[in-house]
């Protein structure tokens, strides 16, 4: 017998978070030999390196990966520097741009020493597809273009809107699915993990496994996490992620200001908590045994503790509560210097542009943002809230205690 966890076990945490597993039984049956044989299976994640930074959002599946992982399987994680020159077009509307060479091999080499905050560096394969795809050759384009129809290409979502709205489809994105599933052939993967965005292209792989005469992947999806609005999807774009480079402080702050209904999303996909240890803690939260702010307290211990150190989200910890609880400013809020003629200032009433400042102290993401935590009583100075767009500084240098949510900075103004 193999020293692989029962098959139930595994199941039990394979699941956790899981939006739809195709086929479920074939992913049972499949870690059944692996447990008789003692083969660990193959499991495969894709990423093209599209943005030099990863956020939390990225991280689901790198989880799901490090899930696997503690299970005792062999772990691939593909970098997606040949799709790269194609641009997925999942969700889009338009032909993404391509990138160049150059930015993708600096986004990818930035992606390897990230991904290892959460994977173990020494048992993760690490492959870039390039391997194979440049070898393919025309000829083989040809030939994996040949398996599959244009009304079958038609059938996906992005495509098929776009369609129908006459709007461009290029004949190189209808190329994306078909390169990420010869990945999936080239791997000899057992389990392909992406978004629910990605099914097409994941099936396109399962169906390229089975005409070349492989065993065909089970493909797992993950859902898309909501940022930090608990509404739209984690973007650096939309302003609602947390970057997992952030500072500590920073993240703990963020992941303070999450509704208590989106903890319990973030303690399942961005956790290794196992299933029953968060349903007892929402048991006790429901019995009063736990404060909800405590519960997610713990969890933004967790996962600034997972990205720095124990002692940085402990530091993290304490100076949210001196600040947020008891209403002190810690002596180690970050401190950002900034000239009044950046924050729009006006000699004749001596006053400072609100917007302004809240981007240029990066609280705020543009002055759109700004205007929108203004008009929201999110803006405190001190402890006095802040809703005008503009404020009045009398003595220059000025030293303001700024609140943003839950975050916090001191502005030196000069």
């Amino acid at each position: 017998m193999s020293n692989f966890a029962p098959v139930d076990e595994q199941l039990e945490y394979l699941q956790k978070g899981a939006a739809e597993i195709i086929p479920l039984p074939e992913l049972r049956a499949r870690l059944e030999h692996s447990r008789a044989t003692g083969r660990p299976l193959r499991i495969k994640a894709g990423f093209d390196p599209t943005a030099p930074d990863l956020h939390l959002g990225h991280t689901v599946l790198i989880r799901k990966l490090k899930h696997f992982q503690d299970l005792g399987h062999t772990v691939i994680f593909l970098i997606g520097d040949f799709t790269s020159l194609i641009g997925d077009p999942t969700g889009r509307s338009v032909t993404r741009k391509p990138l160049t060479r150059e930015e993708i091999d600096q986004n990818a080499t930035t992606y390897t020493e990230q991904i290892f905050k959460i994977l173990d560096r020494e048992k993760t394969e690490v492959r870039f597809n390039s391997e194979w795809l440049d070898k393919l050759g025309f000829e083989g384009i040809i030939r994996l273009a040949a398996k599959f129809t244009v009304s079958q290409m038609l059938e996906r979502d992005d495509f098929h809107k776009r369609f129908q709205a006459e709007q461009p489809i290029s004949l190189h994105e209808m190329l994306y699915p078909l390169a990420q599933g010869y990945d999936s052939v080239a791997l000899e993967s057992d389990v392909e993990l992406g978004g629910t965005d990605q099914k097409f292209n994941l099936l396109v792989g399962r169906e390229l496994q089975r005409q070349t005469g492989k065993l065909a992947q089970i493909v797992l999806m993950m859902p898309i996490i909501e940022g930090l609005d608990g509404v739209q999807k984690m973007s650096k774009s939309l302003g609602n992620a947390i970057g997992i480079q952030e500072p500590p402080r920073e993240m703990y702050g963020k992941l303070m200001s999450i509704s208590d209904e989106l903890m319990w999303r973030y303690w399942t996909l961005l956790t290794d908590l196992r299933p029953a240890e968060i349903r007892q803690m929402q048991q006790d939260v429901t019995s009063g045994s736990l404060h909800p702010m405590e519960a997610k307290k713990r969890l933004a211990r967790t996962i600034t503790a997972g990205f720095h150190s124990e002692a940085a989200a402990q530091q993290a910890d304490e100076d949210w509560a001196r600040m947020f609880q008891r209403k002190e400013i810690p002596g180690n809020v970050e401190e950002v210097h900034l000239n009044k003629d950046q924050l729009g200032w006006n000699p004749d009433n001596q006053t400072i542009r609100m917007d302004k400042l809240l981007v240029q102290s990066q609280l705020a993401d543009s002055a759109t943002d700004a205007t929108r935590k203004l008009k929201s009583k999110a803006i405190y100075i001190g402890d006095e809230l802040q809703a005008a767009p503009w404020m009045r500084i009398e003595n220059l240098p000025a030293r303001l205690a700024l609140r943003v949510g839950k975050r916090a900075k001191i502005a030196v103004i000069e």
